[in-house]
């Protein structure tokens, strides 16, 4: 299969899954179990399928936060609750969050449950090797109502394919930092700003490493990619194609088809609600 359609997918799957990180729904859910608000509670939800780990694995398994500004909360945040208070917090959040931006209709449409079908059948066809936070996540129990099987399923395919894109960037030998200030100058990704404050770096620390893709040629005197950088990155989303293509192979091509056409128009519903205020993203 061509494996540019696991992609195609991917893009249409995945905001289902990451609208969370944008809803004011999740935090509350996480606030009502004890975890600050912010990076304690991102950090925490998306790692809670590890169990409590301690920093080096959330770092490890992450990539691209400051190692620094994770152990300032984790593990902090297992002092104050448990992974699975956590994790029950998190599939709250993520009730409440599709049910605000799809409506209650959607998500008792047959739509939505041949979505959440196809999803769950193209995740059969992951694989655990190499893949920690796909790995975990693939031991906690499917919810049975379809929406929320259909945003675990994202979850998921999600984590196998950014587990795969880690290795995709350490094949470019780029560091988390690197990664970031590469992918915001592309312009597609959220501000510098966002991407400082949530990861953990500085400016100091953003400039430098500017500096330094700039020796490598990745980027201009201006911050822009080069040809090289856009090279680079290309590459690198190659590799991830390839790294991720067993989920789609199981489905088929046009069963998969079918999942980018019907999560299509899930997501874009979610887009029109405002899942992702337009002031986060951006190279500024």
């Amino acid at each position: 299969m061509d494996m540019t359609a696991g992609r195609r997918c991917h893009d249409v799957l995945n905001p289902l899954h990451s609208a969370a990180y944008f809803a004011p729904e999740p935090a509350e859910e996480f606030a009502s179990v004890g975890l600050e608000q912010g990076a304690m509670a991102y950090l925490a939800g998306r790692a809670a399928p590890l169990g409590a780990v301690g920093a080096g694995t959330v770092t490890a398994t992450f990539y691209n936060f400051n190692h620094d500004h994770v152990a300032r909360k984790i593990p902090a945040a297992w002092a104050v609750t448990t992974p699975e208070a956590v994790l029950a917090a998190r599939l709250r959040g993520a009730d409440r969050t599709l049910r605000r931006l799809l409506g209650e209709e959607a998500l008792t449409s047959k739509e939505m449950a041949e979505t959440a079908e196809l999803a769950l059948r193209a995740s059969e066809g992951c694989r655990r090797e190499g893949r920690p936070l796909y790995a975990a996540n693939a031991g906690l129990p499917v919810p049975e109502e379809p929406h929320l099987a259909l945003w675990h399923a994202a979850t998921l395919l999600r984590e196998h394919r950014g587990d795969g894109h880690l290795a995709a960037l350490a094949v470019a030998g780029l560091s988390g930092i690197e990664a970031l200030v590469l992918h915001n100058a592309t312009g597609r990704a959220v501000t510098s700003a966002v991407l400082r404050q949530t990861r953990g770096w500085s400016p100091e620390q953003w400039d430098a490493t500017r500096d330094r893709l700039r020796e490598r040629g990745l980027l201009d005197e201006a911050g822009d990619m080069t040809e090289a950088g856009a090279a680079l990155r290309d590459d690198a989303e190659a590799l991830t194609d390839r790294l991720d293509a067993a989920p789609y192979d199981h489905l088929g091509p046009d069963a998969t088809a079918r999942l980018t056409e019907l999560a299509g128009g899930f997501t874009r519903t979610a887009l029109a609600a405002g899942a992702f205020p337009a002031q986060f993203f951006g190279k500024g």
